[in-house]
């Protein structure tokens, strides 16, 4: 198995980069629904191209990303299946069917976009961006931890940046309110 840990860094590297498409896309979503209400032209130029961004993300990056991600973990559990006996790893693969899921609306999402379909507000794109965010604190501390009770921990952790980020995004919309080009 000497190749094993060339196959958990492909894993990582995939996994990182998904994330990074899940991350960002969102925030292409906020400007093109904030576009999507700008006047002509701006409308049309802004959302032509951030539509061609949205797809060079979503098509060459987040979506490869997470099929290659999930072959190489598939991988690296047939090559220690002894992994899925461990109480730590059961919930990580429910997280990362929650990772599945979130992904999958995050698609809906881009293809209605890409159709001028607005459906959402730039405000519930900001909230919608921070769930990658919190799927990924609790597979690191998972993955780290391999721990219940530590785990418990990584939760209330998860919790608390929750809270911290609802904070800090009620406090961002006051200062938008105040002042439009923040």
């Amino acid at each position: 198995m000497e190749y094993y840990n060339y196959i958990k860094s492909f894993h990582l590297i995939f996994v990182i980069t998904w994330f990074a498409g899940l991350f960002y896309i969102p925030r292409l979503f906020v400007y093109q629904i904030e576009a999507f209400h700008k006047p002509s032209p701006d409308k049309e130029i802004l959302g032509k191209q951030l539509k061609l961004m949205a797809k060079r993300l979503w098509y060459i990056i987040t979506w490869p990303s997470a099929i290659l991600a999930t072959i190489f973990a598939v991988w690296l559990l047939i090559l220690q299946p002894y992994w899925l006996e461990q109480s730590w790893m059961h919930v990580k693969l429910v997280f990362v069917l929650l990772l599945f899921i979130y992904h999958y609306k995050t698609h809906v999402y881009y293809k209605q976009l890409q159709i001028d379909v607005v459906k959402k507000s730039s405000s519930y794109m900001r909230m919608w961006n921070e769930g990658a965010t919190f799927i990924l604190f609790a597979v690191v501390f998972l993955v780290v931890l391999k721990n219940a009770i530590n785990w418990i921990w990584g939760v209330v952790g998860i919790v608390v940046l929750g809270v911290l980020i609802m904070v800090g995004f009620k406090i961002y919309k006051n200062i938008r309110a105040k002042n439009p080009d923040a």
